[in-house]
């Protein structure tokens, strides 16, 4: 997965810059004044609810699209001022889409190993990404978790410096996105820098070194997951708990009052709930008192820090974005 040598003229400074970047589309403004840097060999996840300004900002750093205002640097190049030099030394994966639909899956990274310099070998980049046995099969024949597989192979075939990889396991089964978490690991182990974009929280918590969380084209918290989920400052952490029916919310805080402890109950999704208080094990005995007394089994119950689903949704809000 090493990349070549020879093609780091920019071997100092940091991956991706970006300084009071701007992007507007018409009246509507949807990268806001976003300052960034990423560090070479580094892992960021870049999240966002829909419309936040995640892709278009990924655009502009690809030379796809140029700011309105505002500097871009990826690998100390300028995307818009010489687009053909820095996608040779980038790899990007596009989701669902990167190829020919009737074209056979060697062939097509053949044809875009044919574009770069010193490209990875095909059938063993093929072997990496377990699609050997699909060599013969065309695009259009291959399921949405394969073709994300080979949509990774194409944005790797290069021996990029920095990848751009945007929900790289969706569509995925289980094994294929194990398959996706190891090579991330081998990239950043290489010293590629890698920028993934992607809707799933324990994927970001997983994978990234670093996680930028944007909103209305703002940076609106970064940090490592483990700053991003670390307990609240306050002293007040969180305890999460599922049932196995649902909980009355409201009666279960008047119950825990009762007994001496004032905290905040919520549901994070159907039959999941956190409890925001002074955690002591005597409030433990409580809730899981409450629960039986109305028939209520506890399946599952965790007490520390958020998770970062919990930060996120906190930040951007739970009202779905249209």
């Amino acid at each position: 997965m090493t990349t070549n040598a020879a093609e780091s003229a920019e071997p100092h400074g940091p991956a991706l810059e970006l300084r009071g970047v701007y992007k507007k589309f018409g009246d509507t403004t949807v990268v806001n004044g976003l300052d960034l840097q990423v560090g070479r060999g580094e892992v960021m996840a870049l999240l966002g609810p829909n419309g936040a300004g995640k892709t278009t900002t990924i655009e502009m750093c690809e030379g796809f699209s140029s700011p309105s205002a505002g500097e871009i640097r990826v690998l100390g190049i300028s995307p818009g001022d010489e687009p053909d030099r820095l996608r040779s030394r980038i790899g990007i994966m596009l989701q669902g889409g990167g190829s020919y639909s009737g074209i056979r899956v060697e062939e097509m990274l053949r044809l875009a190993a044919s574009y770069h310099a010193y490209p990875h070998d095909p059938a063993w980049l093929l072997d990496v990404v377990g699609l050997t046995k699909q060599r013969r099969t065309t695009w259009r024949r291959l399921s949405g978790g394969q073709q994300q597989r080979l949509s990774l192979a194409l944005a790797l075939i290069g021996r990029p410096e920095l990848v751009f990889l945007d929900e790289p396991t969706a569509g995925m089964d289980a094994q294929s996105r194990l398959l996706v978490w190891k090579l991330i690991g081998q990239l950043r182990a290489d010293g590629v820098t890698v920028i993934v974009t992607t809707h799933l929280m324990d994927e970001a918590e997983a994978l990234a070194d670093r996680v930028v969380i944007i909103d209305r084209g703002r940076i609106v918290a970064e940090g490592t997951p483990a700053e991003l989920t670390s307990q609240r400052s306050n002293g007040v952490s969180r305890m999460t708990f599922v049932t196995d029916t649902a909980v009355d919310l409201p009666d279960c805080e008047q119950d825990l009052a009762r007994g001496g402890y004032e905290v905040t109950l919520s549901a994070s999704r159907p039959l999941t709930y956190h409890l925001d208080g002074r955690i002591h094990p005597e409030l433990l005995v409580l809730l899981t008192t409450y629960l039986a007394r109305h028939h209520i089994v506890l399946r599952e119950l965790t007490t520390g820090s958020r998770n970062l689903e919990d930060v996120f949704l906190e930040l951007t809000g739970r009202e779905m974005r249209k």
